[in-house]
């Protein structure tokens, strides 16, 4: 990367200095060194300072974790800042052989979110959320939609693996999903495209009667750590396209945001001589910023208001509308954002086709609800908020501004999809004294490389926001890394914030060459407590508990059962499996346990079987079971697919499956 054409000087003395730790001693001759390598590569003393911002010594931690989406990967990214180095992969709704998802183990959660019972294995993630509590992440859970099959997974960051998939009965494409509410106590899944009811069949003629808009409030069970499907329920909505949401806090808490497109309610048809959903889906002025009350829809579905659709408990729109927990304003077109200030006083959408940012205040719209301020009603009766009323300021921040995040001095931050920049500028109101700038202010444009969506701030969307570190999750990469041939890899960029005004240098390109980054979150890495092994031996990961039947010491068997089932009970340690021989008849209906009884720190172990599509991975005290049909007759070489010690190659055995008689 180049942030300036000046080549290392004996500036660079007083850079690396300044930059560097109190104990550390820059002397003539490791400055000299440093220049020759500065001189060999062509790298200029702003290349060499963002290299020591950046650089994480090895065995020292980073000093933050940033959770992404992967896309149609259909994981979770874990990526430390600011090194921005890849720490995990987290598996979710897409079989991962690594970590044995999908491969035998977590088999049954994946099967529990098929769409209409289909084998559905890949998943769109676009937007996590961490659990938080008062409106501050707690680093106990992270959430996770699948955009293409409206599905939720519920992670659990004590080991950091998939504990819960839940399938949206009503509709597909969430793209508004998830957002906790402050105290985690829902998960918000908005749709995007509207479906007839479970998505079932109705002609495109009959969009505007039998097409539906939604928005599901999925209640979370902290002490289970699971969605409770029994205490959950849905809002009906206009058939527009709901696009993103966010929940408010503090003085706006109790209600959520959600924005909307194709408020045309445009139905397509170019193969038809119509406009396209392009152009048909743009044509109106403004869309419709959805303002939720929460709180009053909880009480609504307790008191039984509902009705049940695909066995699902909903908020009918009439009902909504008859109960006042639904309203409308009207917020530039074509938006891709709508984004909550630390104090909730604020509510910033932004529009694709407006150059502006739009800040909405929440006691303007609390006040305008009261006095029904409505400048009429939309075409299914819901209420719209007079904008005039309900609006503080706009701020003209460039051409296609999508996704902001927030800092803890004033300043707000802006990707601008267009420019290919992230805008600085300053929020008024109380946040005014914070900043130099005067409120409501663009202060600053940082270029990116290219085409930026979403944005993330070091717990940038909290009630309390760090202000260290923004990164760029950008969509093009042209010119930045090797040509990887036509697929080019995304390209997250790392960007200084932590000075005031107009330093707001990039500092890292960071190539990510797996799915599309969409939406991420940045957590102090101090706030998670990740264990490093399994609380005890025999500990079942699906459960967070010890499974009384686990294999241990000694109890190590095969166990032929009168139902013509077989138990498998094996134990691994460095270096060996036990038992080590494993005979089965053609046709045997398996379960085969294996316990890790390893309490070392890092002491995995793997477990692959040929032939039967069977891997896993088990960390230290884990234990799992794997099921499956003997079906194939032969000689199968099981062994330990993770490097765990000298003799790892030893640490195999053999699966041998007797022919049937037939």
């Amino acid at each position: 990367m180049r942030h300036t054409t000046h080549r290392a000087t004996p500036l660079l003395l007083a850079a690396l200095t300044a930059i560097a730790a109190p104990a550390t001693t820059i002397n003539a001759q490791s400055m000299s060194e440093v220049q020759q390598v500065a001189k060999e590569r062509g790298l200029s003393t702003a290349d060499l300072i963002a290299a020591a911002k950046t650089y994480v010594p090895s065995g020292d931690k980073d000093e933050y974790v940033m959770f992404a989406s992967s896309g149609h990967a259909g994981q979770v990214f874990a990526i430390g800042l600011p090194s921005m180095r890849l720490l995990r992969s987290i598996a979710v709704f897409t079989p991962e052989s690594w970590q044995g998802w999908g491969f035998g183990v977590g088999n049954e959660i994946l099967e529990s979110g098929f769409p209409k019972g289909k084998s559905n294995l890949w998943g769109d993630t676009h937007h996590p959320a961490l659990s938080e509590t008062n409106g501050d992440y707690d680093g106990q859970w992270l959430f996770i939609n699948d955009k293409i099959n409206a599905r939720v997974g519920v992670i659990d960051l004590r080991d950091w693996e998939t504990k819960q998939i839940i399938k949206n009965p009503l509709t597909l494409s969430d793209h508004g999903g998830t957002f906790v509410t402050p105290n985690t106590e829902y998960i918000i899944e908005g749709g995007q495209y509207a479906v007839p009811w479970g998505s079932d069949y109705a002609p495109i003629s009959e969009y505007k009667e039998k097409y539906k808009g939604s928005v599901t409030l999925w209640k979370f069970d902290r002490n289970r750590g699971r969605i409770d499907t029994t205490k959950s329920f849905a809002i009906e909505l206009p058939p527009y396209w709901q696009d993103l949401s966010d929940s408010g806090k503090l003085a706006s808490d109790g209600y959520f945001f959600m924005n909307s497109i194709n408020t045309e309610q445009a139905t397509g048809g170019i193969q038809d001589k119509k406009p396209p959903f392009e152009a048909g889906a743009s044509m109106n002025a403004t869309d419709f910023l959805h303002i939720i009350d929460w709180h009053k829809a909880e009480k609504v579905y307790q008191a039984g208001k509902v009705e049940m659709i695909k066995d699902f408990p909903v908020i009918t729109l009439k009902t909504a509308l008859a109960e006042g927990l639904l309203h409308v304003t009207p917020e530039p077109r074509s938006p891709h954002g709508v984004d909550v200030a630390p104090k909730g006083d604020f509510i910033v959408v932004s529009g694709k086709l407006d150059p502006h940012v739009t800040i909405y205040s929440m006691s303007k719209i609390k006040q305008a609800i009261a006095s029904k301020n409505y400048a009429g009603k939309d075409e299914y009766g819901v209420p719209i908020l007079d904008f005039d009323s309900v609006v503080e300021a706009q701020v003209e921040v460039g051409l296609g501004p999508l996704h902001t995040q927030f800092g803890p001095d004033g300043y707000a931050y802006t990707s601008l999809y267009l420019d290919s920049a992230v805008a600085r500028w300053t929020l008024g109101g109380s946040y005014g004294s914070l900043s130099p700038e005067p409120d409501w202010t663009l202060v600053h444009k940082t270029p990116v490389h290219y085409n930026v969506g979403h944005i993330a701030l070091a717990e940038g969307d909290t009630v309390s926001p760090d202000g260290k570190y923004l990164v760029s999750l950008n969509k093009w990469s042209v010119d930045r890394f090797i040509t990887t041939g036509p697929l080019l890899p995304q390209n997250l960029q790392l960007v200084d914030i932590s000075e005031s005004g107009t330093e707001m240098p990039v500092i890292y390109d960071m190539a990510m060459g797996v799915g599309e980054p969409h939406y991420a979150q940045i957590i102090k890495a101090d706030k998670l407590n990740s264990w490093e092994t399994y609380p005890g031996v025999g500990w079942d990961p699906h459960v967070q508990n010890l499974k009384p039947m686990a294999p241990k010491k000694g109890m190590e068997r095969v166990q032929r059962n009168d139902d013509g089932t077989v138990d498998i009970y094996m134990t691994a340690i460095r270096s060996h499996f036990n038992p080590e021989h494993i005979t089965l008849k053609q046709g045997d209906k398996v379960r085969w346990h294996i316990t890790n009884t390893e309490r070392a720190f890092d002491a995995t172990h793997g477990f692959a079987v040929p032939v039967y599509n069977i891997t896993a991975s088990l960390e230290p005290g884990e234990t799992v079971t794997i099921e499956f049909d003997a079906d194939t007759p032969g000689t199968f070489p099981f062994y330990c697919s993770e490097f765990c010690s000298a003799l790892h190659l030893e640490m195999m055995g053999y699966l041998m499956v007797e022919p049937s008689e037939d």
